[in-house]
C-alpha cells in the first residue's frame, strides 16, 4: 500500500463511513441477500412456488433497468447527497410495506417494482460518485471500503431476518429489515455524506487540495451518456456484466434452498449462506487494493473467473460441509469485486462528467443478469428438482464474462484531453 497517499483518507473518511452504511443497507444488498430467507415462509403461508417468490426479482430488475439511469441523471443534476437521502427514506418504507401483504402476488410484485424506483438512489452509483471525487491515488481501496457494507450487512441481514422469523414471524422480519436504512443509514448520510462541491465541506476540501496538489484539478471531465453509447467499450462492459451478474446473482438468493436440497438442515444452510457476506469483505478490500496497483481488467479477469470453481463444487453429488463452505467463500469473493470494479472502470474509461448516469445504465445491464438469474435458477429447480444443470451454465458465464474485459485497453486521460 502506498502510505504516502493515505492523506486522502484523513479528509475523505466521512464519505466512506456514510457510504458503507448507505450502500450496505440499501437496495443493492438487502433484497437479494434476504429473499432466500423470506422465500420459505412465503411459500408455506401463501402456497407460492419458489419461482413465484423469486419472480419479484424479475419485476425488480425490469424496473431497475429504467430507474437506475433516470436516478443517475438526477444524481448528476441535483447532487448525490439529496438523491441518497430521499432514496434511503423511500426504500426503507417500501421494504416495510412487504409486511402488509396477505397473499396477493400482484401486490408482492407491485412493491418490488415501486421499490426499484424509490431505492435506486441507494445504489453504488450515487455514493461512489462522491468517493471518486474525494479519492484519486487510493480510489480503488476507497471504493472497496465504501462497498464493504454489502458484505457486512448482507451477511448480517440474513441472520437478522432469520432470527426475527424464528422468534416472531415473517411480517415482523420485513418490518425489522426495513427499519435498518431508516434508523441507521439515513442519519449517517445526513451528517457525513457530502461531495467535494458541498459548501459545508469547503474548508476540508481546501485543506485536502493544499496537502495533495493533484486534487486541485476539478474532476468533471469525461464522456456524456450519448458519447458513451457510441463507444464499443460501453457495450463490451454491458455484455460482461450481464453474464457475471447472472453467475453471481443467480446462486446467492437460492443458496439456502440449494444447500437444503443437498441435505443440510435449515439452520446450517442459513449459516453457510451467511458466510458469503464475510467473503465479500475480503473480495472488496483485496480487489480495491489491486485496482490501485495493477491494470483493472487483468485484476477483474483473474478474480471473476475463479468463482467458476464454486459452481463446480456446488454440483457435487455428495456435497460435504467443507466443500460447501469453500464454494460459498469463493462465490462471495467474486461478489466482492463486481461493484467496485464497475465504479472503477466507469471512472477510468468514461470519466466523471456523466458518471452517475453512465453507471446507472451499466447497472441496468448488471441488474438484468442479477434479477433474472435467481428466477432462472428457481425455474430449473422447480422443473428438475436440482440446481446442478444451471450451476454448470453459471460456471460457463463466469468464464465468458470475465475474459472479454482484457480487450478494454489502457485507461483514458480525460484531464489531458481538456487542457
Amino acid at each position: 500500500m502506498n502510505f504516502s497517499n493515505l492523506k486522502e483518507f484523513k479528509f475523505g473518511w466521512p464519505v466512506i463511513l456514510s457510504s458503507t452504511f448507505g450502500i450496505g443497507l440499501g437496495m443493492s444488498p438487502l433484497p437479494f441477500y434476504t429473499i432466500g430467507v423470506f422465500a420459505i415462509p412465503l411459500t408455506k403461508n401463501f402456497g407460492w412456488g419458489m419461482d413465484t417468490v423469486m419472480g419479484g426479482l424479475t419485476v425488480f430488475t425490469l424496473s431497475a433497468l429504467i430507474a437506475s439511469p433516470l436516478v443517475g441523471y438526477v444524481a448528476d443534476k441535483i447532487g448525490a447527497r439529496k438523491t441518497a437521502l430521499w432514496s434511503l427514506l423511500l426504500f426503507g418504507l417500501c421494504f416495510i410495506s412487504f409486511s402488509f401483504n396477505t397473499g396477493s402476488p400482484i401486490l408482492y410484485y407491485a412493491i418490488w417494482g415501486v421499490m426499484a424506483f424509490a431505492g435506486a438512489g441507494t445504489l453504488p452509483m450515487t455514493w461512489t460518485r462522491a468517493i471518486n471525487n474525494w479519492f484519486i491515488k487510493n480510489r480503488g481501496l476507497a471504493l472497496g471500503l465504501s462497498l464493504l457494507g454489502t458484505g457486512i450487512f448482507g451477511s448480517l441481514a440474513k441472520l437478522y431476518a432469520f432470527s426475527l422469523i424464528e422468534n416472531f414471524d415473517w411480517k415482523t422480519a420485513y418490518l425489522g429489515v426495513g427499519l435498518l436504512p431508516l434508523l441507521i443509514a439515513l442519519p449517517l448520510a445526513y451528517f457525513f455524506f457530502r461531495d467535494i462541491d458541498d459548501p459545508k465541506v469547503a474548508k476540508r476540501v481546501a485543506k485536502l487540495r493544499a496537502e495533495i496538489p493533484s486534487h486541485n484539478t476539478a474532476n468533471k471531465s469525461g464522456m456524456t451518456v450519448k458519447e458513451a453509447f457510441k463507444d464499443w467499450k460501453f457495450w463490451l462492459l454491458a455484455f460482461c456484466f450481464i453474464l457475471i451478474s447472472f453467475a453471481v446473482g443467480g446462486p446467492i438468493p437460492n443458496l439456502e434452498n440449494m444447500l437444503s436440497n443437498k441435505g443440510f438442515d435449515a439452520g446450517d444452510a442459513v449459516i453457510l449462506a451467511s458466510v458469503i457476506g464475510y467473503a465479500v469483505l475480503v473480495g472488496r478490500l483485496l480487489g480495491g487494493y489491486l485496482l490501485d496497483h495493477f491494470w483493472a481488467p487483468a485484476v477483474a479477469f483473474v478474480l471473476l473467473s475463479i468463482p467458476a470453481l464454486s459452481c463446480y463444487l456446488l454440483q457435487g453429488a455428495d456435497l460435504t460441509y467443507t466443500n460447501a463452505l469453500i464454494a460459498v467463500i469463493i462465490l462471495g469473493f467474486g461478489a466482492g469485486v463486481e461493484y467496485d470494479l464497475m465504479a472503477y472502470l466507469v471512472s477510468r474509461y468514461f470519466g466523471m462528467k456523466n458518471y452517475a448516469a453512465i453507471y446507472g445504465f451499466l447497472y441496468g445491464f448488471f441488474a438484468l443478469g442479477a434479477g433474472f438469474g435467481p428466477v432462472v435458477f428457481g425455474k430449473f429447480f422447480a422443473s428438475t428438482g436440482s440446481y446442478d444443470t444451471i450451476l454448470f451454465y453459471a460456471m460457463i458465464a463466469f468464464l465468458a464474462g470475465s475474459f472479454p474485459l482484457l480487450f478494454l485497453g489502457k485507461y483514458r486521460d480525460f484531464d489531458s484531453e481538456t487542457k
